[in-house]
């Protein structure tokens, strides 16, 4: 294998190139043969569309240029095979081999962590059969019907976008929903009641949620559940053994008895990066069972294997990936968004800020050297057509451009739909989806200047017959490449989030009242801290 170097995005010539190049009209590049050319097959029935991005094959085969120069699929393989690609934390990053083997055997401390993930899946495969068949039950004997994760960041958004983006899909399908799912997450008290009201205690289960075993939030919520409980004055009711727990083996929460179960993750798999790691599938696997858990771990390794293409126009994660620098370095578009024409989809976005942002939301190099040139975008996004609704008269006509990632599918989830005006609920929802692409791209000359669109907005589209555990693991997988192969692009580390330690810290010093800055200690104030 080639010496990996790390060098920053501004001292490489591919770059210098791009930025010489001629900017892409899509008033004028917009056709239908692009539209065919422009579109390569993803995992699981997948394509991934970027005919209304502003390239050409000009731009393209410096972007290709770019990829090698950067070593981004070596760099891809080297992380697969267990070196450190964490180096703020030095740590190595392994979320792909939750899904499959992509090369070597990777050995921690004698360990095959290959094997050591999939024993864990093992081991909450059985405790949910047993659930679900009824040999593990709430301490007064009712069967467990509810489950509730408690945690936050990445123990909350990607789970929680996974179970919502498969709960009709689940519910159309017999046999397939196994319990019922819900989630606490903020410190705020008003989380824990809403989600609590209503809830029978005796059937419900909780799964709480936190790598080190620590996490200020989630232990806060622990104890309000276990105060709630306890209130209820339920008779023969025991919390405790209502409760397991999702942690890393060298936590406090391992093997406590303070749970009913503990299934283990470690630190190398990052937060926002654990949704296919007992951090999801312990929940996803009692809620739906283990062949839907297994079938969104087929479609995302599948997309792993597809992100190893060395040839930019066969690997679609690469592809994005590069495009979406140029957007962000040459085009100078500081903001993008990810739209979804799908309402199985709805926390998709918000997972995906979490995965972008974090990871690549950083202004210093891997070495920690300050960086001349911008990285990760800002990311936001909501379903269409809720969005059209909404933000869209921003994205259409006003002053900053932003690109859009759309997703569609051609089918529903459910089989039940409505003809009116002689046409599907369904078919509506596709068309508007087809129309918003070609009125961003192409927009609308009008005499009066208010009604007019000026176009040349930049967007791809992700779409597949429909959203099945397989295309969401791929649609999953695909995004977390994307951002690693970013990250590679810019030398930053994409792995670790110092951003958030500091507001850790000083929350600390407030709540102990140590040592308080004269501004911290006014701003307590009126918030009611002191």
């Amino acid at each position: 294998m080639a010496t990996l170097e790390y060098r920053n995005l501004d001292r490489t010539a591919a770059f210098k190139k791009l930025k010489d190049l001629a900017r892409v009209d899509l008033h004028s590049a917009l056709t239908v043969e692009r539209i065919a050319a422009y579109s390569m097959p993803m995992a699981a029935g997948l394509t991934f569309n970027y005919a209304a991005r502003q390239v050409d094959e000009k731009i393209l085969a410096v972007l290709a240029e770019l990829a090698a120069e950067q070593q981004v699929l070596a760099k891809y393989r080297a992380l697969a095979g267990g070196e450190i690609m964490n180096p703020g934390e030095g740590r190595m990053v392994l979320h792909h081999l939750l899904r499959g083997q992509l090369g070597k055997e990777v050995v921690s401390e004698g360990k095959n962590l290959r094997v050591f993930y999939e024993e864990q899946r093992g081991r909450f495969t059985r405790f949910a059969e047993a659930v679900h068949g009824g040999s593990i039950r709430g301490s007064t004997g009712k069967p467990f019907t509810t489950v509730v994760q408690i945690g936050i960041g990445g123990s909350d958004l990607g789970p929680r976008a996974l179970y919502l983006a498969l709960q009709t899909h689940a519910a159309s399908h017999p046999g397939a929903m196994k319990m019922q799912a819900r989630f606490i997450s903020n410190v705020d008290p008003d989380d824990a009641n809403e989600t609590l009201r209503g809830l029978d205690f005796e059937s419900s289960l909780f799964i709480l949620v936190s790598k080190s075993g620590t996490t200020q939030e989630t232990l806060t919520n622990r104890q309000f559940v276990l105060a709630k409980m306890r209130a209820a004055r339920i008779p023969g009711l025991t919390p405790e053994r209502h409760m397991i727990a999702v942690t890393s083996e060298t936590s406090p929460m391992a093997k406590s008895k303070d749970y009913l179960d503990s299934f283990f993750i470690d630190d190398f798999i990052g937060g926002r990066y654990s949704a296919t790691s007992a951090v999801g599938g312990v929940l996803l696997t009692l809620a739906y069972g283990s062949r839907l858990f297994e079938a969104i771990l087929k479609g995302a390794h599948e997309a792993d294997l597809s992100a190893l293409e060395a040839d930019i126009r066969k690997n679609p994660s690469l592809m994005d990936a590069l495009i979406g620098v140029y957007e962000r370095n040459v085009l100078a578009y500081p903001t993008t968004a990810v739209l979804p024409y799908s309402q199985a989809l709805i926390r998709f976005p918000a997972h995906l800020q979490q995965l972008d942002m974090e990871s690549n939301g950083k202004s210093v190099s891997r070495s920690g050297e300050p960086l001349a040139y911008a990285t990760g975008p800002i990311l936001f996004g909501e379903p269409g057509t809720n969005g059209q609704h909404s933000f869209y008269q921003h994205l259409h006509q006003g002053t900053d451009p932003v690109p859009l990632q759309f997703i569609g599918f051609q089918e529903s989830q459910d089989d039940f739909d409505l003809v009116t005006e002689g046409v599907t609920s369904r078919t509506k929802l596709a068309a508007n989806l087809a129309a918003q692409i070609v009125a961003f791209a192409l927009g609308k000359s009008d005499a009066n200047p208010n009604k007019g669109f000026a176009g040349n907005r930049p967007s791809s589209l992700i779409y597949g017959r429909q959203l099945t555990p397989e295309s969401l693991g791929a649609l999953l997988a695909h995004y977390e490449n994307k951002v690693m192969f970013q990250g590679f692009l810019w030398n930053v580390n994409s792995f670790d989030q110092e951003g958030v330690q500091l507001g850790k810290v000083l929350t600390s010093r407030i709540l102990k009242g140590d040592g308080l800055d004269p501004v911290i200690a006014a701003y307590a104030k009126v918030l009611g801290v002191i």
